[in-house]
């Protein structure tokens, strides 16, 4: 029974310290506490096939596991530490402390760690080693019965204890520890309302140069095909951020600076507000989106022309001499993306977005500023909740992504999806409607191509192009008979590259193959 309770205190210990590193952290950073900081940090070590197998398996929910594996963890030492304190409690009390340090090395090593985000797991460690000693503490026997009673007076009895302290002690530490992590959620809360109000009035101004409206014909509108623009809500999300960052467009700034910058400048959201605001649809697709994967989605976004600014602040692409070939942008959370000069200053329509689909950015997406490259994966050109674009060489720096194996230069592969019929679907026979979308962004896509069991490929009917930077939607009219079938489909973009069948992986810069669908006619 004692160990029990002893488990029970190791565990209070360990609420004690997350709700209280949770308080701190609420007064220095939400990103300082020890969850944040731990997980992060084990985001940051984790091998590309963990981070691919991750995303493929638990897609958006990624972090919620992770975030839950950490507290399984951390309750399973709780746990050991608790009955560890039942037979040594000094020892077991100290031991608590090493979470402290755990979670105040990750913090402080984060890419935007400083020394103060160590406090929170520190607080936290020592108020939870204090309360640990506390409760363990009652659990100490009570003096055996004395000699008249026909005991040996003074032995400790090996199962008695002051049960009713116990609880009370216990209670009171779960209570006041619920207590601070509650005003911890409000503080929090309060520190971030100046984002979200600074979002909420945030009114976009009419683009100068609109986009033409999406032609008639560019959305089929078959079930079960997805809509010809994504939704925010369904829009991927794929990052590293397990607290999504708030920032307070009033306070927001962004520095231009680095090789081959005549003209330093430092910007405010306000800045980019009177610039010539441009709108364009372009399709996004995360590198880690495997053949037929989800990972890929078209908006409208509303911003400003990155290669203005460059020329502004005096940059010059490599084919005009410039000294600098890589933009790397620093997002809030230390995330850095390297970005081609050369293609952001080639023509195309590469943006700090302010906006999504006729609001302004999500926080999910990025508010209030993210850059939006058509033609380039996410993690070469997408950086969001940014805050700092630095011209250096791709010789001189590594982005985060290409430190862990991912390469330096990523440009979207022609790919495409069938996405009715669904897997192991069950139609009737008859004409079916096989559709989906493809792929090549600033290429655009010229032909698919649909076959069914390894036989001959069949052109499918494509959908009105909007540009060459957004997907399309394509349909074949299959006239199914009964049976086990395989479905594939291919794309060709405008160059004329036709997509290979080759399958592989989405390490180091994306993956290929056909997609397939089997399904059953009967």
């Amino acid at each position: 029974m004692r160990a029990a309770f002893a488990a029970l205190s190791g565990l209070i210990a360990g609420f004690s310290a997350l709700a209280v590193a949770e308080l701190v952290a609420a007064v220095i950073r939400p990103e300082a506490g020890p969850i944040t900081a731990v997980g992060g940090a084990v985001i940051d070590r984790t091998p590309p096939a963990l981070k691919d197998f991750a995303v493929r398996n638990f897609g958006t929910n990624d972090k919620l596991v992770l975030e839950l594996s950490i507290l399984v963890l951390l309750a399973g030492f709780a746990v050991v530490v608790g009955v560890l304190a039942l037979r040594h409690r000094v020892t077991g009390s100290a031991a608590v402390l090493v979470f402290g340090v755990v979670g105040a090395v990750a913090a402080v090593g984060r890419p935007e760690g400083r020394l103060a985000d160590a406090l929170p797991s520190v607080v936290g460690a020592v108020l939870a080693a204090g309360v640990l000693y506390l409760l363990v503490g009652r659990l100490a026997p009570a003096p055996g019965p004395s000699p008249a009673a026909g005991g040996r007076g003074g032995e400790p009895s090996s199962g008695t204890f002051d049960r009713r302290g116990f609880v009370i002690a216990a209670s009171a530490a779960a209570a006041a520890s619920a207590g601070a992590g509650l005003l911890g959620r409000r503080l929090t809360s309060a520190v971030q309302a100046g984002a979200t109000a600074s979002r909420h009035d945030l009114v976009l101004p009419v683009p100068a140069s609109a986009a033409p409206a999406v032609p008639a014909g560019a959305d089929l509108k078959i079930r079960g095909l997805g809509s010809f623009i994504t939704p925010n809500k369904s829009f991927y999300r794929v990052d590293t951020a397990l607290v999504v960052p708030r920032i307070d467009a009033n306070d927001w700034r962004l520095r231009i600076h680095g090789k081959g910058v005549e003209r330093p400048v430092t910007l405010s959201f306000k800045d980019l507000l009177r610039r010539e605001i441009i709108e364009r649809d372009i399709t996004l697709t995360c590198v880690s989106n495997e053949v037929g994967g989800p990972y890929v989605g078209n908006a409208r976004w509303i911003g400003v022309r990155l290669a203005d600014l460059l020329r502004e602040a005096g940059v010059k692409p490599p084919s005009r001499g410039g000294p600098a070939n890589q933009i790397i942008t620093r997002s809030v959370d230390g995330m850095t993306i390297g970005t081609p000069v050369e293609t952001v200053m080639d023509g195309r329509d590469a943006m700090l977005a302010l906006g999504m689909n006729g609001e302004p950015l999500p926080f999910d997406h990025g508010f209030p500023v993210r850059m939006v490259v058509p033609g380039l994966y996410g993690y070469v050109s997408a950086c969001k909740w940014m805050k700092d674009i630095e011209l250096t060489t791709f010789d001189d720096y590594d982005a985060y992504w290409v430190k862990r194996s991912w390469s330096q230069q990523a440009p979207i592969k022609t790919e495409s999806r069938i996405d009715t019929p669904r897997p192991f679907a069950s139609p009737k026979p008859g004409t079916i409607p096989v559709a989906g979308v493809a792929w090549a962004q600033h290429r655009g896509i010229s032909r698919v191509e649909v076959r069914v069991d390894g036989g001959p490929w069949h052109p499918a009917r494509l959908a009105a192009e909007d540009s060459r930077d957004t997907w399309r939607q394509w349909v074949w009219e299959w006239p199914a008979t009964s049976g086990n079938h395989t479905l594939e489909v291919r794309a060709t973009d405008r160059t004329g590259a036709t997509q290979t069948d080759q399958r592989v992986g989405t390490v180091p810069n994306g993956a290929t193959g056909w997609h397939s669908v089997v399904v059953n006619v009967s």
